[in-house]
């Protein structure tokens, strides 16, 4: 098969198209026939060296895909070959052919095409398990996506509002904030132009958000806890603005909040199964009756993937970037 390599880390010229074995689905695997894959943060720090997958995985980029199983590995029931399903990977998605745990496996959502559901697995694992089986994001509480133009983002927003929760949104510059709005985001934060621990505290009456979803890390973590409600939690997902920072815990204490920060690479299978379990089981029929639905910016040939890089490094894009392999 062919796949996306890197043979040293670098910019988005780093990222090979190259005749590569092809995978074999071990015990428990299935190994699907990739039509497309979506582009993560994650895959562009691991193209510059920072984020090498897990020992025993592919070496190659790519943590969700779509297509049709090819193949199944000893023990695995319940899925046939010929399936059209999405997957949450840990890595490999940049290739024509991946071998994943079948717990991992999703069927095609009903009324996406392959190229849509390919946005999916990441996103929704992550916004779910992080918002609402940690947090337990409630009807009627405030809901803070920091950076809600993009994938993370966009899904947060329409899985709160489906849940009867109110969002608030920061994003760079009004056309992103404006998108946000389209998908039901109540308040706009231009964190360009604006204080978001001032707006959401002035949207709130004072009280603050009472679930924090945060990609940036570091640099917002003091600003973060002050606009947090008593009983607030804030769940960091990312370390965009770094990795290190201090905080006065007596802030944290005056208000009974909570911190925690959770990825899902790194998970255990079991863990892993559960949170895609609850996925399919909560989010599927949202999409099913179009509440719900992935935020596609572009899609480009997956032999292109540098510039799905360039795209996503630019920061000017809205949702998710999808490459395809036909």
């Amino acid at each position: 098969m062919r796949a996306i390599t890197i043979p040293e880390p670098g910019g988005p010229e780093a990222l090979v198209w190259a005749d590569v074995p092809d995978p074999q689905p071990a015990e428990g695997e299935v190994l699907i026939e990739v039509v497309a894959s979506a582009v993560n943060r994650a895959d562009l720090l691991q193209r510059q060296g920072f984020y090498d997958p897990p020992p025993g995985s592919s070496p190659y980029p790519g943590l969700e895909c779509a297509g049709r199983i090819a193949a199944l590995g000893p023990g695995v029931h319940g899925w046939s070959v010929g399936d059209e399903v999405c997957a949450l990977l840990v890595g490999g998605g940049y290739a024509e052919k991946v071998a994943v745990p079948a717990g991992q496996v999703l069927p095609l959502p009903e009324g996406l095409d392959m190229v849509s559901a390919a946005a999916l697995p990441e996103v929704v694992c992550t916004v779910w398990s992080n918002v609402f089986m940690i947090a337990h994001l409630r009807p009627g509480e405030t809901l803070l996506v920091h950076g809600g133009s993009s994938g993370i983002g966009t899904m947060a927003i329409q899985l709160a509002k489906a849940v009867g929760a109110r969002v608030a949104v920061t994003a760079g510059g009004p056309e992103k904030l404006a998108r946000c709005a389209e998908l039901g985001a109540d308040i706009l934060i231009d964190y360009r132009e604006q204080d978001f621990v001032e707006e959401i505290r002035k949207a709130t009456d004072g009280k603050g958000a009472d679930v924090i979803l945060d990609i940036i890390g570091a640099k917002y973590l003091e600003r973060n806890v002050k606009a947090l409600a008593v009983s607030g939690r804030l769940a960091i997902i990312g370390m965009q603005g770094g990795i290190k920072a201090e905080l006065n815990l007596a802030t944290l204490l005056s208000k009974r909040a909570a911190i925690t920060a959770a990825g899902l690479r790194a998970r255990p299978l079991g863990e892993k199964a559960a949170i895609v379990a609850a996925v399919r089981e909560h989010i599927w029929p949202l999409i099913a009756n179009g509440q719900v639905r992935p935020i596609i910016d572009c899609t480009i040939p997956m032999e292109q993937a540098a510039e799905a890089h360039r795209v996503v490094d630019a920061s000017t894009h809205v949702g998710k970037v999808v490459l395809t392999t036909g």
